[in-house]
Protein backbone atom coordinates (compact mmCIF):
# COMPACT_ATOMS: atom_id res chain seq x y z
CA UNK A 1 0.00 0.00 0.00
CA UNK A 2 1.13 3.28 -0.44
CA UNK A 3 0.32 6.03 2.68
CA UNK A 4 0.30 9.43 1.31
CA UNK A 5 1.19 11.63 4.33
CA UNK A 6 2.13 15.34 5.77
CA UNK A 7 4.43 13.64 8.65
CA UNK A 8 3.50 17.22 10.64
CA UNK A 9 0.36 16.50 10.23
CA UNK A 10 -1.59 15.05 13.54
CA UNK A 11 -3.86 13.05 11.86
CA UNK A 12 -1.30 11.52 9.68
CA UNK A 13 0.52 10.11 12.84
CA UNK A 14 -2.24 8.72 14.13
CA UNK A 15 -3.24 6.98 10.74
CA UNK A 16 0.50 5.74 10.64
CA UNK A 17 0.64 4.88 14.10
CA UNK A 18 -2.71 2.74 13.67
CA UNK A 19 -1.33 0.88 10.35
CA UNK A 20 1.86 0.08 12.77
CA UNK A 21 0.00 -1.58 15.50
CA UNK A 22 -1.73 -3.53 12.98
CA UNK A 23 1.77 -4.22 11.33
CA UNK A 24 0.39 -2.95 7.76
CA UNK A 25 3.12 -3.12 4.78
CA UNK A 26 3.03 0.30 3.35
CA UNK A 27 5.75 2.86 1.14
CA UNK A 28 4.97 6.28 2.84
CA UNK A 29 5.31 9.04 0.29
CA UNK A 30 5.71 12.84 1.94
CA UNK A 31 2.85 15.12 0.14
CA UNK A 32 5.14 18.16 0.43
CA UNK A 33 7.86 17.15 -1.20
CA UNK A 34 6.28 14.41 -3.70
CA UNK A 35 3.07 15.85 -4.72
CA UNK A 36 0.37 13.17 -6.75
CA UNK A 37 -0.32 14.58 -9.96
CA UNK A 38 -3.12 15.35 -11.90
CA UNK A 39 -2.85 12.05 -13.48
CA UNK A 40 -2.89 10.12 -10.43
CA UNK A 41 -5.38 12.14 -8.54
CA UNK A 42 -7.36 11.62 -11.12
CA UNK A 43 -7.00 7.75 -11.05
CA UNK A 44 -7.50 7.46 -6.90
CA UNK A 45 -10.71 9.32 -7.42
CA UNK A 46 -11.81 6.47 -9.89
CA UNK A 47 -10.88 4.43 -7.21
CA UNK A 48 -11.99 5.71 -4.54
CA UNK A 49 -15.94 6.31 -6.04
CA UNK A 50 -15.65 9.76 -4.32
CA UNK A 51 -16.45 13.11 -5.75
CA UNK A 52 -13.00 14.99 -6.30
CA UNK A 53 -13.99 17.84 -4.03
CA UNK A 54 -13.05 15.22 -1.43
CA UNK A 55 -9.62 15.64 -2.51
CA UNK A 56 -9.41 19.33 -1.29
CA UNK A 57 -7.97 19.43 2.39
CA UNK A 58 -10.70 22.43 2.96
CA UNK A 59 -9.61 23.20 6.81
CA UNK A 60 -6.19 24.07 5.05
CA UNK A 61 -4.70 27.80 4.80
CA UNK A 62 -3.80 27.77 1.04
CA UNK A 63 -7.76 26.43 0.56
CA UNK A 64 -9.31 29.19 2.59
CA UNK A 65 -6.33 31.69 0.83
CA UNK A 66 -7.20 31.09 -2.94
CA UNK A 67 -11.20 31.13 -1.82
CA UNK A 68 -12.06 27.52 -3.31
CA UNK A 69 -14.96 27.17 -1.75
CA UNK A 70 -16.64 29.25 -4.18
CA UNK A 71 -14.41 28.04 -6.69
CA UNK A 72 -14.50 24.29 -7.21
CA UNK A 73 -18.55 24.34 -8.01
CA UNK A 74 -17.31 25.78 -11.49
CA UNK A 75 -14.24 23.87 -12.18
CA UNK A 76 -14.65 20.52 -13.90
CA UNK A 77 -12.63 17.41 -12.28
CA UNK A 78 -9.62 17.53 -14.34
CA UNK A 79 -9.49 21.31 -13.68
CA UNK A 80 -9.59 20.52 -10.15
CA UNK A 81 -6.82 17.31 -10.14
CA UNK A 82 -4.82 19.93 -11.70
CA UNK A 83 -5.13 22.26 -8.92
CA UNK A 84 -4.33 20.25 -6.52
CA UNK A 85 -1.46 18.60 -8.33
CA UNK A 86 -0.13 22.28 -8.05
CA UNK A 87 0.66 22.28 -4.17
CA UNK A 88 0.53 19.07 -1.88
CA UNK A 89 -0.81 21.31 0.95
CA UNK A 90 -4.18 21.52 -1.04
CA UNK A 91 -4.56 17.44 -0.26
CA UNK A 92 -6.56 15.90 1.61
CA UNK A 93 -4.58 13.79 4.26
CA UNK A 94 -3.58 11.02 4.62
CA UNK A 95 -4.39 9.19 1.98
CA UNK A 96 -4.13 5.15 1.67
CA UNK A 97 -3.91 3.45 -1.57
CA UNK A 98 -4.42 -0.34 -1.79
CA UNK A 99 -4.87 -2.79 -4.47
CA UNK A 100 -8.34 -1.32 -5.66
CA UNK A 101 -9.13 1.13 -3.26
CA UNK A 102 -8.50 4.77 -1.96
CA UNK A 103 -9.11 6.34 1.88
CA UNK A 104 -8.96 9.71 1.80
CA UNK A 105 -8.97 11.38 5.55
CA UNK A 106 -8.54 8.93 8.45
CA UNK A 107 -11.41 7.39 9.83
CA UNK A 108 -10.73 4.64 11.88
CA UNK A 109 -13.73 1.92 10.92
CA UNK A 110 -13.37 2.69 7.44
CA UNK A 111 -9.81 1.78 7.79
CA UNK A 112 -10.41 -1.11 9.52
CA UNK A 113 -13.33 -2.27 7.30
CA UNK A 114 -10.97 -2.18 4.12
CA UNK A 115 -7.87 -3.67 6.06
Amino acid sequence: MLFVCYPRCSTCQKAQAWLDARGASYTVRHIKEDNPTAEELLRWRELSDLPMTRFFNTSGMLYRQLGLKDRLPAMTEAEMAGLLATDGMLVKRPLLIGDGFVLAGFREKEWAEKL
